[in-house]
């Protein structure tokens, strides 16, 4: 009998514990639902807009991401383990899903989003095969397109023209013949880390194009035509073994070369093809090379270093020495080379009078 009674007593107290709960909760309904739908009342309870109040603009934004108040026109879903792209609100500008699962583009996934500025997809596992001709076709205003560390084998078609920063470094894409001649606003290029043999006058279509890097690749020759506005070049880490002849001269604005970690000898560079009055910096470290080729005074960074350099040539700088014509090279590295500081000339001190320090 005794235990009979507890276990009753027991039971009526759970029972009064889950009316009041269910009253409390029925009160906290009514208080929310007289300014607040319900889909907000659950993304508060899910922690995603904490301290930011409740703005319109935040609304119907996807319960995966954060779209605060204080960006109003930013989606941001990093790193999330997401596996495809959400929806995204139409009033969004920038949206943020790099570092994720993500393995293909819906067809129709920003159609109601034509008004995307910045779309970041960096760090996913997206594959071509699974992203959609016409995914990018409305989104006349996208100025960048991220879509770097991925696992796509060609250069998604159908980019809008309106781009000027595309991403697409360390991906296992092979070849970009005439994939970019309708972009013209395009100013920077980010090919590095790719398996991309050759191009193919497939970048002569970049009529703005300031920036190439086409580093970490298997190119076996440098490109035989880039954009006339090209100004920095990056062709490190490939398997080039010679510069045409007159390269220099058909690119007047190149400023910046990089050219280390590949194949390149003496026989591969004609005596002039440095000699340019635009160039600042020129990297060719890591080569073959057994002699200081000839250039331009202009120049201002010179890298060497890790060649088979044989003898100091002042002439490479210097064609003639005395108090008005010098060169204006800053930073000259001969480092890890056949060449000691003994090497070096006293003449040294007037042409390269503005050298901090040369590395032997």
């Amino acid at each position: 009998m005794p235990e009979r009674w507890i276990t009753r007593r027991q039971q009526e107290t759970v029972i009064m514990r889950t009316l009041v709960f269910i009253f409390l909760m029925e009160m906290v309904d009514v208080n929310i639902s007289q300014q607040y739908s319900p889909f907000q009342w659950l993304s508060q309870l899910r922690g995603r807009r904490q301290n930011a109040g409740w703005q319109s603009e935040a609304v119907d934004c996807p319960l995966e991401c954060d779209c605060p108040t204080a960006y109003p026109t930013a989606m941001y879903c990093h790193s999330r383990n997401l596996q495809h792209i959400p929806y995204v609100p139409s009033h969004i500008k920038y949206v943020y899903l790099q570092r994720n699962q993500i393995t293909g583009i819906q067809d129709g996934v920003f159609d109601n989003a034509t008004n995307l500025v910045w779309v970041i997809l960096s760090h996913n596992q997206l594959s071509s095969e699974k992203i959609s001709d016409s995914v990018f076709v409305k989104l006349g205003s996208l100025d960048r397109l991220y879509l770097d560390n991925n696992e796509l084998t060609h250069v998604p078609h159908n980019l809008p023209r309106s781009l000027t920063d595309l991403r697409l470094s360390y991906n296992k894409i092979t070849n970009i013949s005439k994939l970019f001649e309708s972009m013209p606003n395009l100013t920077i290029l980010q090919l590095q880390g790719n398996v991309i043999e050759e191009v193919e006058g497939g970048l002569t279509g970049l009529e703005s194009l300031m920036i190439l890097d086409m580093s970490k690749n298997k190119l076996r020759k440098i490109p035989d035509s880039f954009p006339k506005e090209l100004q920095q070049l990056y062709l490190e880490h490939n398997n080039i073994k010679s510069v045409p002849a007159g390269f220099l001269t058909m690119y007047p604005n190149l400023q910046f070369i990089r050219l280390s970690h590949n194949s390149l000898t003496d026989e591969g560079l004609p005596s002039n093809v440095f000699n340019t009055s635009t160039l600042v910096e020129l990297d060719l470290s890591f080569n073959k090379l057994e002699k200081i080729p000839l250039v331009s005074r202009n120049l201002e960074n010179l890298y060497l270093h890790a060649n088979k350099i044989k003898e100091f040539s002042l002439s490479s700088f210097c064609d003639t020495i005395d108090g008005t014509n010098f060169s204006k090279l800053k930073v000259l590295r001969l480092d890890a080379n056949k060449i000691s500081i003994r090497d070096i000339p006293v003449e040294a001190a007037y042409c390269l009078r503005l050298v901090s320090s040369i590395n032997v």
